[in-house]
This record gives structure tokens, sequence and C-alpha cells, in this order.
């Protein structure tokens, strides 16, 4: 057999060898081991990052995603004048020239907000009754009433949130926090994405969402199943002992090192490190899932009622991958897509992810790591202040919008009790200390201790960041 068929065969085989070992981009948490071979690969608990551009306030991120756009107006940006337009011409002024998605050249009518809204904790923010898990953690949250985005379609939008740009392929922000500052552990991923849904048709979330573009793959993330195995073959089939695995993936370490010292690939590098990282999760990861030693009145404060792949039980997830290192934890909650039957849905929606998101955080502040865990809460973007439809109350929705929508951050440095931003009098234009996302963006990685400008990768003859060429941190929100 020739050389160049010796390197496609064994490369197919890596290749789907390693897909079976559970979707993977594990290799980062093995870069002790890969240095072996590439003297440029960081060591667990170092990224490119090192020394920190600055103090770190937060060492990890847990990124809890409403898939969807949740509707700002019904949870909190709390708009009396819109209220008081209820079923009124929308005033041109606001939407002229303005892109409106599939509102597009129909009528527009006001919509007042179908919710409640109270002050609530000493800080006095002001949120709804959709919410009253969040509503008793007001004084930990931070409100920002002012986001932007670019994107008024689910998946470029994503996109945009996710990677900083619209284009498909690039880096998520997951991959650069890995790239940047290393894992914190050797048997779990660095990098974990969990998904779960209630409600309206789920959101699609494709895969690109959470790769690595042109980052070593190493640095994607790696998706746990909301049932049963979290992660595909994680136990060994009938008849193969950890013992006889282990001599598996030791041997075909060493084939995958005299072949790397032929062709100096770094991405052989990355499969030896997934399949020893794989051999790592078939012992962390059980352990990880038995949620048997968790005390009751824990499992009750999320409203956990087992492995079921609910947010609830990935929020409790979350916790615990926090607990053992892992440095960004993104989930999504994929039911809040409300074009139609609005309040019906969010009745859905906000049932199934109020409760939870609450104990997360009181949660991480009862153990001490709400002060360098950052929380990220919020969609690709908001809804319009008017309804996509006509008729009566129960089958109106409202339409992607991306000129003002809100957000809220908690831990990781972050001032607690604020609400920052407004949009205008109808909730439709951000328009007082706007924040977009590259600036969310730019935020996030200084509270991790990251110069968003610096932490650049070279490809294809230009710097590429998170941020791109914009982004500035809102200082006005950090503690």
């Amino acid at each position: 057999m020739s050389l160049a068929n010796s390197l496609n065969t064994r490369r197919t085989f890596l290749k789907t060898s390693s897909l079976g070992i559970g979707s993977l981009a594990l290799g980062e948490l093995l870069a002790r081991d890969a240095a072996a071979t590439s003297a440029a690969a960081p060591a667990v608990g170092q990224g490119v990052v090192n020394p920190l551009h600055y103090a770190a306030k937060a060492k990890r991120v847990i990124f809890l995603c409403m898939a969807g756009g949740p509707s700002h107006l019904e949870l909190f940006d709390y708009k009396p004048k819109l209220a008081a337009m209820d079923r009124k011409p929308m005033p041109a002024s606001f939407t002229a020239g303005q892109p409106l998605a599939q509102l597009q050249g129909k009528e527009l009518l006001c919509w007042g907000p179908r919710a409640k809204f109270a002050k609530h904790g000493k800080s006095g923010q002001m949120i709804s009754d959709f919410l009253p898990h969040i509503s008793s953690i007001a004084d930990d949250i931070c409100i920002v009433r002012s986001m932007k985005t670019e994107q008024i379609n689910h998946d470029p939008a994503h996109t945009f949130m996710n990677t900083g740009t619209q284009i498909s392929g690039r880096p998520s922000m997951g991959a650069w926090v890995n790239y940047g500052l290393g894992s914190e552990c050797d048997d779990l991923p660095g990098f974990v994405v969990m998904m779960s849904r209630a409600g309206r048709n789920p959101q699609p979330i494709a895969s690109r969402q959470w790769h690595s573009g042109f980052l070593p793959s190493k640095y994607q993330g790696v998706v746990f199943n909301s049932t049963g195995d979290p992660v595909h073959y994680a136990s060994n089939p009938p008849g193969i002992t950890s013992s006889r695995q282990l001599d598996v993936v030791n041997t075909i370490g060493q084939l995958d090192r005299m072949q790397n010292d032929l062709v100096h690939n770094p991405e052989i590098t990355t499969r030896i490190s997934q399949y020893e990282l794989a051999y790592r999760m078939q012992m962390s990861v059980p352990e990880l899932t038995d949620i048997s030693n968790e005390p009751q009145h824990v499992l009750d404060s999320y409203g956990v009622k087992g492995a079921d792949g609910s947010f609830a039980y990935n929020c409790l997830l979350a916790r615990r991958l926090a607990e053992r290192g892992v440095r960004f934890i993104h989930l999504y909650h994929r039911d809040w897509d409300h074009h139609d039957r609005l309040i019906d849905w969010m009745t859905i929606s906000t049932k199934t992810s109020d409760q939870a998101t609450a104990a997360l955080i009181n949660d991480l502040k009862s153990r001490g790591m709400l002060d360098d865990t950052l929380i990220v809460w919020g969609g690709e973007f908001g809804r319009t202040p008017m309804s996509q439809s006509k008729g009566a109350d129960l089958a109106l929705g409202r339409d992607h919008h991306i000129k003002g929508f809100s957000m809220f951050l908690a831990g990781g440095g972050i001032k607690p009790g604020i609400s920052y931003g407004n949009t205008d009098e109808l909730g439709y234009n951000a328009e007082e200390n706007v924040v977009h996302v590259h600036d969310l963006h730019a935020t996030m990685m200084h509270q991790l201790g990251i110069n968003h400008k610096r932490l650049t990768y070279r490809y294809q003859g230009r710097d590429f960041r998170l941020t791109d060429v914009a982004g500035h941190v809102v200082d006005d929100i950090i503690a």
C-alpha cells in the first residue's frame, strides 16, 4: 500500500472512530499530553492568554440561551405608554425603513404588554409576574434593557450572538474562551452544550453554533445528550473491561504519535487527545450525572424530577459541571419563538425555566461560586411592540425584533441589583446606554481576564477576534 493510501485509510479510520466516541473536540483538556508532540499546545488550565491581561473576576461562564427570542415587553421592560396605546396604530416614525421580518407591508397595531409588572427587592427592579422566581433574586442580577443585535432571523441571529458575525463557520464564544484560557479539568470537556425544550415547536439549533471554526478543533463545544447516556458510548460494551479499553487507547495513541512524527498534523494530536479524554470521561461522566447524592432540598429548589433532559435538570448539571472546572457551559432552552398564542407559550416557557434559573444562581451563591461564575440569560433578539396578527388576545403573538431587547447578567464581578439602559417609550429602539452584542462579548471577556482586542487568531492572512473590529467593555455594570 502506498504512503498516500495509508494516510487516507488511517485518517478515515480515525475520523469515523472519533465520532463514535461522542462528538468531540475534547482534546483541549489533555493538552498536557499533546504538549509531548506540539510545543505550542497549552497545558491544562493554561490557555494562550498567559498571563491574563487583567485580574480575572470570573473563572467560567454559564450562558442560558432562551432560543427563539423571549419578549422583553412581557418580562423585563415595563412600558406603560405601550399599554395605553394597545390596539392603536403604531406610529410610522418608529418603523419607517426598518427591517420588520414577517410584518413588512402589514397594518401595524400596538399591542400592550400581557403581563403585570412590579418592583422587586431592595433594588426595586421592575420584573413581570411571568417570572416570580427570578423576581425573588432581583438584587442579584443586572438587567440590561438596551441590547441591540444585527440579524433578524433566528439562525443568523444565533450565529451572530454566538460568534460575533453572521458568517457561518467562525469560532463560537465558548471556543474562544477555551482557546484563551484553557481548561480547569482533565476528565471533562472545557466547553459543554446542553439543550431542552417545552411548549411550542423547538427552535432548531445548528452544531456550528458551538463550533471551533478556524481554531483547532479541540476547542469546540461538546453536546451532552438530554436523556440516556450524556455522551455516546460512555459505557463499555459487554465483555470490554476498563483495562482492555485502556490498552486500545494507548496503542492507538502510540500509532498516532508515530504517524504525527511523519506528517506533523495538529489534528492528529487532537484525535490522540480525544481518545484519551474519552477514556477518562468513561470514569467521570457517570459520576457527574448521578444526582442521587444531591440533597432533596436542592432538587426541590430546581424542580428536578430526575434525569429527564429538562431545563431544570440541565441547570443542575451546569452547576455540577462548573464545580468540576468546565470553563464554558451553554444551555439552550428552545421554545421562545412566540409568533402566536403568546400568553399560552410564554406561560409554558417561563414555568419551565424561571424556577431553575433562580435556583442555579442561589445554589452557586450558597456555595461561594457566584462571585467567579458569570451567568448570562437571554435570547438571540427580542420581540416587536406590535402584534404579528389580528384577532383575540389568545391568538396574538409578537415578531422578531433586533432594535431593542433585554438580557440579564449575574455574578462574575457584575454589579448586582441594577438596571442598565433603556428602550424608548414603546420598547422599540434601545436609546439609552445602548449595548451591542459585541459589547456583551467584550465585557464577558474582560471579566474572564481577557482583553478582547488582544485575543486574536491569524487565519487566511488576517487576525480575527470574537468582537471583530468592534466592541466596548460596559464599565458601568462592572462592580
